[in-house]
């Protein structure tokens, strides 16, 4: 399926990245051939059944432009536009706290570009922290399988430095300071919650 941004450039082949044939890395309980996105979805779902966290992944709307239908039965969508530019991946309530972040993943053995970022999903993620809200990266390096979890406010200051003449990227060694590094595990999957614990605390010291 073809699907375009608003402004008329190629999102690509949407079911590519659903259904194409890619190798996975594999530890001793995630990545069983799933895409971070299922895995925090899996996570999010144990989460909710344990009366832990009420966390979703936010629906991207899309305008359909074009369907076909081969059968009576079945219509397939051909091409579809975003309506709007999408903020961040995940959003929800933990321990009281609004919950909001984006999960990404990177090739890059030794940093993160921030191009992996928009300029609305930051201003989206300062948005929720001025009003209290619990923002983060969840960010996967994919060749080394290693998960972390980035609160806002280091990811806003290296956002905003770039502009300034810093990195356009924060370094893995950088991530592993500053961040929560987050091992796989049984149930949840990515036990994220535990970092995100922290960060509540940190934020209560404030």
């Amino acid at each position: 399926m073809k699907i375009n941004y608003p402004n008329g450039n190629s999102f690509g082949q949407f079911n590519k990245n659903i259904s194409g044939n890619k190798k996975h890395h594999f530890t001793k309980y995630g990545d069983r051939g799933m895409s971070l996105e299922h895995e925090i979805n899996q996570s999010n779902q144990y989460y909710l059944s344990k009366g832990i966290a009420v966390i979703h992944k936010k629906p991207t709307p899309i305008q359909i432009v074009k369907v076909d239908y081969p059968k009576r039965s079945a219509a397939t969508i051909k091409e579809a536009y975003f309506r709007k530019a999408s903020t961040t991946d995940y959003n929800g309530v933990f321990n009281g706290y609004y919950i909001d972040f984006d999960a990404k993943e990177t090739k890059n053995k030794t940093s993160f570009p921030l191009s992996n970022f928009h300029q609305h999903q930051i201003d989206h993620m300062k948005a929720c922290v001025r009003q209290n809200g619990i923002c983060f990266a969840l960010i996967k390096f994919v060749l080394t399988n290693e998960i972390y979890v980035l609160n806002s406010e280091d990811l806003f200051y290296y956002w905003d430095d770039q502009f300034k003449g810093g990195r356009k990227s924060i370094s893995k060694a950088t991530i592993d300071k500053f961040g929560y590094k987050i091992d796989y595990s049984l149930n949840p999957i990515i036990p994220y919650l535990k970092a995100v614990r922290k960060i509540i605390l940190k934020y209560k010291e404030i």
